[in-house]
């Protein structure tokens, strides 16, 4: 069974998104294409660690009512919330807006950042909306789809379902990487191996980069780099 512990983390969170997916390219070359988000997200805050944890996934609707008082809606709310509590931690919550216009109404602000980062979160990835941006629990990360002003009148529908935000497909379990850049799913079985991955293509792309800025670069010069490039191992 699949353990996210803290030397993992500290591992992961050395890299940024974009160089995990690189690192995923050389690991698992048929992820290429896919696994990661697609669409344009708003980090609130750029300046954070990247998030790494187990997904809890959920979707939720805002543009219309429901039955947000019933005792129906109230189970559901409580459930969704115990569900939370129960997964791994720290897990990172994935939730994907159903609306046919995403993000009419926020789910996302001062409460329930608070609420998620108390039960073990370290961030949410959505195409939904987010709010309070000032007054979010410290630490919280939020990639989102927009920022608005209201919840409307946003409810969870379901959640611990597979479901699909800014193009990723994400699995109530997932190892989710995630910074300003975007979010990628680490497959369990290459999340011991990205640290070696990443620094390899890191040692040869400094190669390069140190040669491209160089006075005098040329083209000639490039192909010298690029082949002493990939003799490192």
């Amino acid at each position: 069974m699949f353990e996210l512990t803290d030397a993992l983390i500290a591992a992961l969170q050395r890299f940024d998104t974009p160089t995990v997916c690189n690192a995923l390219e050389v690991l698992a070359p048929r992820r290429r294409g896919y696994g990661f988000t697609t669409e344009q997200l708003v980090c609130t805050r750029p300046e954070l660690k990247p998030m790494v944890g187990i997904a809890r996934t959920a979707t939720i609707r805002s543009a219309h009512p429901g039955d947000l008082a019933g005792p129906e809606a109230r189970a559901l709310s409580d459930a969704y919330y115990a569900y939370v509590d129960a997964g791994p931690k720290p897990s990172v919550i994935v939730i994907q807006d159903i609306d046919e216009q995403k993000g009419y109404g926020s789910f996302w602000g001062e409460v329930n950042s608070a609420i998620h980062a108390g039960l073990g979160a370290s961030g949410l990835v959505t195409d939904g909306g987010v709010r309070d941006l000032p007054d979010i629990a410290p630490g919280f990360q939020m990639l989102a789809g927009r920022v608005i002003p209201s919840h409307a009148f946003v409810h969870v529908v379901d959640f611990g379902r597979p479901i699909t935000v800014a193009g990723m497909r994400v699995r109530d379990g997932d190892l989710i990487h995630a910074d300003q850049h975007g979010a990628v799913v680490i497959p369990h079985e290459h999340a011991a191996g990205i640290q070696a991955a990443a620094e390899k293509i890191m040692r040869q792309e400094r190669v390069i980069i140190d040669a491209a800025r160089q006075p005098g670069f040329t083209a000639a010069k490039l192909k010298e780099a690029q082949g002493r490039s990939a003799e490192i191992h």
